[in-house]
């Protein structure tokens, strides 16, 4: 799964490397802590209606994916992760992967390796270089029902990040990894006009399995509370 990540760039840095045409939504400061339910970054392609033009957006969501048909916007607590072997069928996430495709930017991301006497090790798991790392993500809009139409806040728009099995070289700290999309592969995974079931499929299963590096971390990244850049530094095992 992916619970907890680090994006330490700013968004000139994210508007840079991901090619980004308009920055929207409030700003949101550099974490290493980043959790869920908090606000994120995301970068998504969309059709202007009334041009027909695409543009590539960055825009602020909230983590933990709430459908536009949920009655509770708390449903979304519970849906931070999606597992790309079944978003094409749940219902929660069917219509997302098929019309709303997403890159949530990221430094690496934490795990917590299980060990037989019950005890768990924090891990930071990145790319070898220093090189930000694109999940693949979906998006939803939720309309509170408790608002009126046209309200500036009607539409609650949040996102999940898409999980896969782990690979024999990161499987052994847990047995589910981000779905992380190479640059030759993030035009196609954001083309709003990609649509079919099987096309979806097709692209899903030509990702391949992410190369990263596990660095023993210290337990201060637990709390959610605890922020810096110091908590990615390693640790003795």
């Amino acid at each position: 799964m992916c619970g907890r990540y680090v994006m330490s760039k700013a968004t000139g840095d994210l508007v840079s490397a991901f090619n980004v045409d308009e920055a929207a939504g409030p700003e949101v400061n550099p974490s290493w802590n980043v959790a869920p339910t908090q606000r994120v970054r995301l970068v998504a392609d969309r059709i202007n209606h009334e041009t027909g033009e695409m543009g590539r957006r960055l825009e602020t969501v909230r983590w933990g994916l709430v459908p536009s048909w949920a009655k509770d916007p708390k449903m979304g607590g519970r849906m931070i992760n999606a597992r790309m072997e079944t978003i094409t069928e749940k219902p929660s996430f069917r219509t997302a992967a098929s019309k709303r495709r997403a890159l949530v930017p990221a430094d690496g991301y934490y795990e917590w390796q299980k060990h037989e006497d019950g005890t768990k090790t924090p891990t930071y798991l990145h790319p070898e270089r220093d090189e930000l790392l694109a999940f693949a993500g979906l998006f939803e809009f939720w309309p509170d029902p408790s608002l009126p139409d046209g309200h500036e806040d009607k539409w609650l728009v949040t996102c999940t990040i898409i999980t896969t099995t782990a690979t024999d070289t990161l499987g052994h700290i847990h047995d589910r990894t981000p779905l992380i999309v190479p640059a030759d592969l993030q035009r196609s995974w954001l083309d709003p006009t990609l649509t079919g079931k099987d096309e979806v499929r097709e692209l899903l299963d030509s990702i391949p399995a992410p190369s990263l590096v596990p660095r023993i971390v210290g337990d201060e990244v637990g709390p959610v509370r605890n922020d810096g850049p110091h908590l990615i530094e390693p640790v003795s095992a």
